[in-house]
């Protein structure tokens, strides 16, 4: 069971490749139309680092000051905060689509019940979309921001390929298997280069949040986490639950109406 654990368990350690849930394209010009400092490229870098969990700013809920967007759909608001200390461009990049109007009217194009509801191409075709740059992106990765249910993370198709797509993770329950797995885990456990321990990565919490709440765990340090809904997982679900054909696609078109940006 120990070494089952383990390989099961791996994919949540690793950049995980995910291209069905990032766009499809052809590659674009990656260099970067910003420019960050040294101090700014170190700071990331030290964010970006695999360490063992200090927070979880997720399970704190939303704080006065903080900055919130409304996602207004055809199916109802979702509300969602972010974590700009921990994901800057990812922030900076969804927020300010949003005041622009580039979501407006655009659809969720990849819908699969308890997994995720993915949308933020303009094109609603999955392979569309661009940054707020003009180029791709890099991911923006830490322990402390996981695929929680509830979790707004940027999709992708494949490392450092961030555009302006994202997903709301759904999932209710990781299954009875993976719970087990995880309330076996042996902790001491070394994993990766064996700077880390498996209770450095899944400490109580974040089995707890995982067990009881649900989630994708297999997703973390693939994907960037930037934000968290904290009203409106009933309209997620209620979308999740909408008839999709054999492209994971909506019948009927689930649209972003309009993204409103303010403050807690």
């Amino acid at each position: 069971m120990k070494k089952k654990l383990l390989i099961c368990l791996t994919a949540a350690f690793m950049a995980v490749s995910f291209a069905a849930c990032g766009k499809t394209a052809e590659s674009t010009d990656q260099t970067k139309d910003t420019e960050t400092t040294a101090e700014e490229q170190e700071a990331d870098a030290e964010k970006s680092e695999n360490k063992p969990v200090t927070e979880l700013p997720q399970l704190e809920g939303v704080q006065k000051g903080d900055t919130i967007a409304t996602i207004h759909t055809n199916k109802g608001d979702i509300k969602v905060w972010f974590f700009p200390e921990y994901a800057p461009k990812a922030v900076e990049n969804f927020v300010t689509h949003a005041k622009e109007g580039y979501y407006d009217n655009v659809i969720f194009h990849r819908v699969i019940n308890d997994f995720m509801i993915q949308g933020g191409d303009p094109d609603g075709t999955g392979m569309g979309g661009e940054s707020i740059w003009g180029a791709e992106f890099e991911n923006e990765v830490t322990y402390n921001l996981r695929n929680f249910r509830g979790a707004l993370c940027m999709a992708n198709a494949g490392p450092d390929t961030n555009g302006s797509q994202f997903y709301i993770v759904q999932n209710k329950d990781i299954g009875d298997t993976f719970k087990q797995q995880l309330a076996e885990l042996d902790k001491s456990e070394k994993i990766g280069d064996g700077s880390l321990t498996a209770g450095d990565v899944f400490t109580d919490e974040v089995i707890a949040e995982y067990t009881n709440n649900g989630g994708y765990p297999s997703l973390d340090m693939g994907y960037t986490v930037f934000g968290q809904v904290y009203e409106g997982m009933d309209v997620v679900d209620a979308i999740a639950a909408v008839e999709t054909d054999d492209n994971d696609k909506p019948l009927e078109d689930v649209v972003i109406t309009g993204i409103e940006v303010g403050t807690y």
